[in-house]
């Protein structure tokens, strides 16, 4: 089994318990299909990072996807498996080194037994995004952001302004820029089975709620490709760089991208691969001085984090 189905972008099993419907797992055999192939051929390799190494989570030994380092480098934000019939759940650690983490406990405040919550993400100020299916069915919304500190939640709500607005179209992850200023939102729609589609979009903070980026589509033009799934986005501290996965929707490993640009406001170009992150990746989170890039990486039938680094 490959590509969606394995990865937490499986979110659509644990969601068919919300939406009562028959989200099936479905398998796609690990083959690369000729639209991923050509896409290859066609995207250079960004080389700068090097030296793949796992991250030890000391005193936790199950599934960790959707890794999330806090600016000051202090906590490792991630979620549980989703491998059903798991459920993801968030749960935090504190830095020992920049390998090294030791395991803490689930964030306090922000799970909802029964319920989906991961992708974790957090500005400057402490304040912590995430999504869950808890109101899906209710309100169609699943981003949620409450205030962070030392491994607990508080004030957890949905984030005004954001939502998929139809039954089968669910933002399934999100990212804050460090200045709270700016949320990239995965959206996908799913139709019963596998997602049709599934892109990245651009919110910004009117500071009492989100409004739609009017110049996302032009911003994002390079980095969503059409038949092609994107999701799962990183911004770096300046803005000039956005780290995200790509996959194909007809199966084969999805892969991690960095887009580049010279200045806020512009499109994001360049778009390459991350060449040193290997196998079955996802859920890129680069470190706020830039010179790491966390993700999570399938080995035998368990989610790792992993890392990889640059001068």
């Amino acid at each position: 089994m490959g590509g969606w189905d394995r990865s937490r972008k499986a979110t659509l099993v644990v969601l068919a318990l919300v939406l009562a419907s028959t989200f099936d797992v479905f398998s796609r055999g690990g083959v690369a299909s000729s639209a991923l192939v050509s896409q290859s051929r066609r995207t250079t390799t960004y080389k700068a990072f090097t030296d793949p190494q796992m991250v030890s989570i000391r005193g936790y030994s199950g599934s960790a996807m959707e890794p999330f380092i806090s600016g000051d480098g202090r906590y490792l934000l991630f979620n549980t498996s989703n491998v059903a019939p798991g459920i993801p759940a968030l749960e935090f650690a504190t830095r020992v080194d920049a390998e090294t983490f030791k395991y803490k406990h689930e964030v306090d405040g922000a799970n909802q037994s029964g319920h989906l919550s991961g992708t974790p993400s957090m500005d400057a100020n402490g304040n912590l995004y995430f999504v869950s299916t808890r109101s899906y069915a209710q309100r169609l919304s699943t981003v949620y952001s409450g205030r962070f500190a030392s491994g607990t939640v508080t004030g957890v709500h949905l984030v005004p302004g954001i939502s998929g607005g139809t039954l089968g179209t669910i933002d399934f992850d999100v990212e804050v820029s460090p200045d709270g200023s700016t949320l990239y939102v995965s959206v996908g729609h799913f139709d019963g089975g596998p997602p049709t589609s599934a892109s990245l979009t651009i919110f910004d903070n009117v500071g009492n709620g989100f409004v739609p980026d009017p110049h996302s589509a032009r911003i994002l033009r390079q980095v969503n490709r059409a038949g092609m799934l994107t999701y799962a986005a990183s911004i770096s501290t300046s803005g000039l760089e956005l780290f995200f996965t790509r996959a194909s929707p007809a199966g084969g490993d999805p892969a991690i991208y960095r887009a580049a640009r010279t200045r806020v406001g512009q499109a994001f170009g360049h778009v390459q691969r991350v060449e040193a992150a290997t196998g079955f990746v996802e859920a890129p989170a680069i470190s706020a001085d830039g010179t790491s890039l966390y993700y999570h990486r399938l080995v035998g039938s368990a989610f790792q984090i992993w890392t990889v680094t640059r001068p």
